[in-house]
């Protein structure tokens, strides 16, 4: 009976932590369409629009180019780092008969089938992130160009370049978020505990991080763009 149960519980607890990631995800998003400003990533859309507005009007294009570059340089490092991060998972892949730890620590099912799931749901975040964080460097370059054109200064070049630069930190944050989901299916290679022990603590962490106490603070800086 306890071999069954050992052998069977990440059918329970893997599916469980993946399922939470999920529902607090369907959650946040549900959340930033309908109370964009009762979540972290609304209102930092708020402000990037409040931002692209002043720099337009003051005239303070190399200062916002400078931002840009900063962000578009952040987003190119990660998609670097996360493809380097899915060659090395490759690598891993080819080598599975090799033991990188000794199996007695692991409370779980060990079988060579289920360190295959394993790695290729690894190899699936990372390269989603990777992807994510190309789309957010993307965006930010466009937004570059958009930026630097003479006179635009228009309402229309405006809401372009507000549009451009949100498109590029939503994909930014997703790209955060399969990292987030591949950390937790890294610690699945100790065990399906740990696995859901920290998808249950990353909940809680990216609750406190991801939702605003209170939707109408600073209230008035959402008027300065209206």
């Amino acid at each position: 009976m306890m071999d069954f149960k050992k052998e069977f519980i990440d059918v329970v607890l893997v599916p469980a932590g993946l399922l939470i990631m999920l529902i607090y995800h369907l959650f946040l998003l549900y959340k930033y369409f309908h109370q964009p400003l009762s979540t972290s990533m609304g209102y930092e859309n708020n402000d990037q629009r409040i931002w692209v507005t002043k720099i337009l009007e003051g005239d303070n294009v190399s200062r916002g180019l400078g931002v840009i570059s900063s962000n578009t340089s952040a987003a190119m490092t990660l998609a670097s780092i996360s493809l380097t991060l899915s060659s090395l998972i490759g690598v891993w892949i080819s080598n599975l008969p090799s033991k990188f730890f000794p199996i007695q620590m692991i409370y779980g099912n060990t079988s060579p089938s289920m360190n295959s799931i394993k790695y290729i749901c690894l190899l699936t975040s990372f390269l989603l992130a990777f992807s994510f964080f190309v789309q957010s460097a993307r965006h930010f370059i466009h937004s570059n160009y958009l930026l630097s054109t003479p006179g635009a200064s228009d309402k229309g070049t405006v809401k372009k370049v507000e549009r451009a630069v949100q498109r590029g930190s939503e994909f930014w944050a997703l790209g955060l978020r399969a990292l987030y989901f591949g950390l937790n299916i890294m610690l699945w290679f100790f065990g399906p505990i740990p696995m859901f022990v920290s998808s249950v603590l990353m909940v809680v962490i990216l609750y406190c991080h991801d939702i605003r106490k209170s939707e109408y603070d600073n209230l008035h800086d959402v008027l300065l763009i209206y």
